[in-house]
């Protein structure tokens, strides 16, 4: 805990849906959370919506650019202290149903530079701290997606980056044993945000029709972050998956 009493996290893509979800619960929950994404405008009204008294503060950093990881992990040590958590949240669908031979190299770079390489940088930046700090140790939590398992048709960056993911947050939770550093993965089918309102009106399906898929409200997923947040750090969750239920997963293809 920082000097307040309070842990305290790093959330990004924190200026809407999941990841502004998961911030608001946490600061409800008595946590100190800095707020990341690339927008400050989103980002302060993230910090308006937790209320008085709660402590969020909203950082600018593009997770893709190693000096803004940097300055916000720096930010962070200097208001608090320490760190307790990170959830690696940020990400892009990057070009939706662009066929695999027609995505650009741009495109796809794109892609891997949010969804992979800034969850690197940041995963790296969050090891360190956690590392050195006394007491040492805290937890990573990633989200990985639905599509860490299962691709949608034409999403072969989104896909890559997610089943990549899975790699990150195995290799991470086993070098952070010695160091009492804990990473676990939740991968979350169609929570209802910006970047899923498609899903109701109507999304390729693996047989090459259209068809609206049931979402599930970003709070469950939130209640889902905060569960494994607050887990002693002998206790981990290493794979989580939350969903709306009747979403076309088991059996998708």
């Amino acid at each position: 805990m920082n000097e307040s009493g309070k842990k305290t996290a790093v959330v990004t893509g924190a200026g809407s849906g999941i990841g502004r979800s998961v911030a608001l619960t946490l600061a409800a929950a008595g946590w100190a959370v800095a707020a990341a994404g690339r927008r400050p405008g989103p980002l302060e009204e993230t910090a308006a919506a937790a209320g008085p008294g709660a402590d969020v503060f909203p950082v600018r950093a593009d997770v893709g650019d190693p000096d803004d990881v940097t300055a916000l992990f720096a930010a962070v040590r200097e208001r608090w202290g320490r760190l307790d958590l990170l959830f690696n949240n940020a990400g892009t669908f990057g070009p939706g149903g662009v066929p695999l031979e027609d995505i650009t190299y741009e495109a796809w770079r794109t892609v891997v530079d949010v969804n992979l390489t800034g969850a690197f940088l940041c995963a790296q930046a969050a090891f360190r701290q956690m590392k050195d700090q006394d007491p040492r140790g805290g937890r990573i939590i990633n989200n990985g997606s639905i599509s860490a398992h299962v691709p949608r048709p034409n999403s072969v960056a989104y896909t890559a980056t997610k089943h990549a993911m899975t790699g990150l947050t195995k290799s991470l939770s086993l070098d952070g044993r010695p160091y009492d550093i804990a990473c676990g993965q939740i991968d979350i089918g169609n929570a209802a945000t910006e970047m899923t309102e498609r899903m109701e009106t109507g999304i390729l399906q693996a047989n090459g029709e259209l068809a609206a898929e049931p979402v599930m409200d970003a709070a469950d997923v939130a209640r889902t972050v905060l569960h494994m947040a607050e887990l002693p750090l002998g206790a981990n969750v290493q794979f989580a998956t939350v969903m709306a239920t009747n979403m076309p997963y088991i059996g998708r293809g």
